[in-house]
């Protein structure tokens, strides 16, 4: 289990103009992700180092959006002015998670620009929503070469996240220490203070250190 990537909502200006702003703080271009199908869902990515991406995802107007828990936790984080929408650990084997959750993984899938169509399965989208300190879980069925992350230049790192949030809370749901699938970041929990969540992410830049 770790840290897989982190999910930005894109802001009322839309997808291009909010990964343009992204990109410009962080010195690193973002590349077209392409769609998900199943979630009504596009997204732009910027692979980092240490096996870690960013996604900036804009909910599109397609009936799946209206339908899948991802979509309408995209639409409802840009429609209040966009940002971090979650954070995500990557497992070996999602049958683990399905038993100590007692509850099924859902397939997702995106088509790339060149054609190729990532896949992979994922639990607890619906607590983007509900309770937005806690992850989701995935497990990726594509060989290395093709995670987001394999294209990373390595010179953006991410260095630390603070969440308000319960890291006893965390730690339940992860069924591990809060900060497992976080080795190698600083994060501060913080207090609530209002919707629990991701209320900061910094990295390491080229140019210095850069905090969204």
């Amino acid at each position: 289990m770790q840290l897989d990537h982190l999910s930005f909502a894109a802001g009322p200006d839309g997808l291009a103009a909010t990964t343009a702003r992204l990109s410009q703080q962080l010195g690193e271009k973002f590349v077209d992700g392409g769609i998900h199908p199943r979630f009504g869902t596009r997204n732009t990515v910027l692979p980092l180092a240490g096996g870690q991406f960013i996604e900036v995802v804009e909910v599109l107007d397609h009936p799946a959006s209206d339908k899948a828990p991802f979509g309408q936790a995209v639409r409802s984080r840009s429609e209040a002015g966009g940002g971090w929408l979650g954070w995500v650990v990557a497992v070996d084997d999602i049958t683990v998670v399905e038993n100590r959750l007692q509850r099924k993984s859902v397939l997702g899938n995106r088509y790339r620009p060149d054609g190729v169509e990532l896949r992979w399965r994922q639990i607890g989208v619906r607590g983007l929503q509900s309770d937005p300190q806690l992850p989701f879980f995935v497990q990726w069925e594509v060989d290395s070469g093709e995670h987001p992350s394999a294209r990373a230049s390595g010179s953006v790192e991410l260095t630390n996240l603070q969440i308000a949030g319960d890291p006893r809370r965390v730690s339940e749901w992860l069924g591990v220490p809060a900060q497992r699938p976080l080795e190698g970041l600083d994060v501060d929990w913080l207090a609530p203070n209002g919707t629990p969540g991701i209320l900061s992410a910094s990295f390491k830049t080229p140019s210095g250190v850069v905090t969204i």
